[in-house]
């Protein structure tokens, strides 16, 4: 693996690390851009698991696991400009540095990472080939994070002032160091004021405002396709509601999307990490059929 530097601001770098590149001069590969979750608020680009490296290399896929800034800090128009950042620097030193097909890139992300997958579907230019979203959502705007959620509203309340005392003003693109970070994500939750935060906008009153940053609504692309993109989700996710990859394999469907709903049965967030599920049988088989999927596409 090497880490790359793919943008700064100001001090803060935002880096790439790459898996399985070979030296300048081989045969160029195809590569996976790969998104950590964390509700854009926590997480960090070190998410991604040997396990998961391991398929990805094996299929012959190089493997670059990203930054973005996180909120609060860095609101959601400048996370988006950061993916789009990586793709660009991707595109313009992939082939010459990493041994990396530029024209076949494929995503993958878990949760709020599946999220920007999907968004990268419609403003990443030119658009990626295919995109895989585990338990990701594209919606931001609705009930589901806009109002105060019941089953997070069964932890002990977080006040605004621990909630606030978690963040602060610099911008960041690790969310791991600091598990206060996750107490914010709470508050944010028990009062349905995720939207908000993150965006800066208000759902109810600005709704139009976060059209752009839906990918659901975003499926019929001027001029272009939005890429053939598999949704995996299991349907007892008590934080991304299994709701929301049915409704995106719905809008997709109404636009003539090539895509795929795979549903882990009995599946919590995070059904490929959690110790209950990892090693089941159907998420083993949800991987072989990732694997198929890109190796289909790109």
């Amino acid at each position: 693996m090497k880490t790359y530097t793919y943008k700064s601001v100001g001090s803060l770098a935002l880096q790439a690390d790459v898996y399985g590149a070979d030296a300048p001069g081989g045969s160029l590969k195809p590569a996976i851009v790969w998104i950590h979750g964390g509700a854009l608020i926590m997480g960090d680009r070190a998410g991604i698991l040997p396990g998961e490296i391991d398929r990805y290399l094996g299929a012959g896929f190089v493997v670059v696991s990203i930054d973005y800034r996180l909120a609060p800090e860095t609101k959601l128009p400048a996370i988006a400009e950061d993916i789009e950042d990586a793709f660009r620097w991707l595109r313009e030193r992939g082939g010459g540095e990493l041994g990396i097909d530029t024209n076949r890139l494929g995503v993958v992300g878990h949760s709020a990472g599946g999220y920007l997958t999907l968004l990268s579907g419609h403003r990443v230019v030119p658009t990626p080939l295919a995109l895989v979203s585990f338990y990701g959502y594209g919606d931001i705007a609705g009930d589901w994070y806009s109002k105060p959620d019941p089953f997070y509203n069964t932890f002990d309340r977080i006040t605004e002032s621990d909630a606030e005392s978690a963040v602060g003003e610099q911008d960041l693109v690790d969310g791991s160091a600091d598990p206060a970070r996750r107490d914010y994500y709470l508050w944010c939750r028990q009062n349905g004021l995720w939207p908000l935060q993150v965006t800066g906008h208000d759902p109810v009153s600005e709704s139009g405002w976060f059209s752009p940053y839906c990918p659901e609504e975003n499926v019929e692309l001027e001029g272009r396709n939005y890429p053939p993109t598999l949704l995996i989700h299991g349907d007892a996710d008590t934080d991304v509601p299994y709701a929301q990859s049915v409704e995106m394999a719905r809008r997709l469907a109404g636009a003539g999307i090539e895509h795929e709903l795979i549903t882990i049965p009995g599946g919590p967030h995070g059904f490929d990490r959690a110790p209950e599920t990892a090693s089941s049988s159907e998420v083993s088989d949800a991987f072989d059929r990732v694997i198929g999927f890109l190796t289909k596409h790109v």
